[in-house]
């Protein structure tokens, strides 16, 4: 494949790496020094984009690959309100975008379980759920887009109508053992389900952590957990660049349950 970085962090780079290996060319990379240039003609020679910006940014670089004609895979979280506006692009452009919130395999079969273990919740009384994600300081977002990907889940498939996040740990920027914790979010829905059930996210943020995501229900008798743990950025790399060559032979909003059938 001929593929356009976007933004060229921790994850540009090992894309970057990992897909000259498999014998991909990387045919531009855009960052804040040149992204001015994401247009079609800096476009013109890539057959598909990947992108993995900042939340700010990651709206218009999209929006650019359609208006240019170029699929585009997207990583980056911490955006989706900007969704509806991205899809009404999607739409009058007739574009391409695979969008993940985590590319990595692993972590698209813990949300499979989550799924299935909420549903089977929304039938059991006694089970208090709770979602913790781990990663390093210098992510930008909290809580993750994964994490607020298995929280929904649980939101869409029980009668739990929101989350509360609680953010701690070791900040970039505030000084090495130094914690903050606070309440950073709080989402009730307006139904006529009980607005009492808000159950947690605990957000931690500590030393050069991939990504560690747990699901936990509690009852009086037991607790049931599962949890993925990736020991590098290589999964979500693999997953990228698996959702490139999906995007390139399909149409409109692809998501990894497309890819990979479950």
């Amino acid at each position: 494949m001929r593929i356009a970085l976007i933004g060229y962090g921790r994850m540009g780079r090992e894309i970057e790496r990992v897909a000259l290996r498999q014998g991909h060319t990387i045919t531009r990379i855009f960052d804040v020094d040149n992204i001015k240039n994401l247009n079609r003609e800096g476009l013109s020679d890539s057959e598909v984009a990947i992108e993995f910006t900042r939340p700010d940014a990651a709206p218009a670089n999209i929006i650019s690959c359609f208006k240019a004609g170029i699929p585009v895979v997207s990583g980056t979280t911490g955006w989706l309100e900007s969704m509806p506006s991205v899809q009404d692009a999607l739409k009058r452009y007739s574009g391409t975008l695979f969008y993940a919130s985590n590319f990595s395999i692993g972590v698209n079969l813990l949300f499979a379980v989550n799924r299935m273990v909420a549903g089977a919740m929304d039938k059991i009384e006694g089970y208090s759920p709770s979602v913790y994600e781990v990663h390093h300081t210098g992510k930008l977002d909290a809580p993750s887009g994964t994490a607020l990907s298995l929280a929904e889940d649980i939101r869409k498939f029980t009668m739990w109508n929101g989350w509360r996040c609680l953010e701690k740990g070791v900040k970039e920027g505030i000084g090495d053992g130094v914690e903050e914790e606070s309440v950073v979010d709080n989402r009730v829905e307006e139904s006529g389900q009980r607005q009492d059930s808000l159950f947690k996210i605990i957000s931690e943020r500590r030393g050069e952590v991939t990504g560690i995501h747990e699901v936990t229900w509690v009852s009086e008798s037991d607790t049931i957990s599962i949890r993925h743990e990736a020991f590098s950025r290589a999964g979500f790399v693999s997953g990228a660049l698996l959702a490139a060559e999906y995007s390139t032979n399909h149409k409109g909003l692809l998501t990894m349950q497309k890819l990979l059938g479950f």
